[in-house]
């Protein structure tokens, strides 16, 4: 059994998109984990506030049918492959880690580079997987909060309901 974390995000009709990507998750992975939800401003373009947050889950599924499963439920959204990198998103799943394999092919790579790059990777996930090392740095996700310019990438925790089979799992 793999235990895998996921970084959830979206800026256009944002609730609606949030909530039905957690609700898919939910329906084939079962009991998640969930941080809070913030919400950030757009990075590398100009657009509409993001909310993101971060799920962890346990799978048997490989890693490559996870990504096929989150791309799958992103394409259900409206997700277009191929469009710009800097853009408006319905909704963007991105694996983040898949227990502790590093993996480098053109197409997946494990653990996600912008995990401490970005706040709103990097501090929903150190919600919920503090204590978790970096399969890379060895250093623990709290401790690479800890240290992450903050200012750099402000997050505002926002007040967000979930179906309440989900609210039970919300790690606050």
């Amino acid at each position: 059994m793999a235990r895998v974390y996921v970084s959830i995000g979206g800026n256009i009709e944002r609730d609606k998109h949030i909530r039905d990507g957690v609700a898919l998750l939910q329906r084939m992975y079962g009991d998640l984990t969930l941080s809070s939800v913030y919400e950030s401003a757009a990075l590398g373009f100009s657009g509409d506030d993001f909310y993101n947050l971060a799920a962890g889950f346990d799978t048997e599924e490989t890693v490559h049918a996870v990504a096929d499963a989150l791309q799958s439920i992103e394409a259900s959204h409206g997700r277009k492959r191929g469009a710009e990198r800097f853009c408006a998103r319905t909704l963007d799943i991105d694996l983040l880690l898949y227990d502790d394999l590093v993996l480098r092919e053109p197409h997946l790579v494990v653990p996600r580079d912008e995990i401490t790059e970005y706040a709103f990777m990097l501090g929903p996930l150190a919600e919920i997987a503090g204590e978790v090392r970096h399969p890379v740095s060895g250093k623990t996700f709290r401790e690479l909060w800890q240290t992450y310019d903050k200012a750099r990438q402000p997050l505002r925790k926002v007040r967000f309901e979930f179906e309440p089979s989900a609210v039970a799992l919300l790690k606050t």
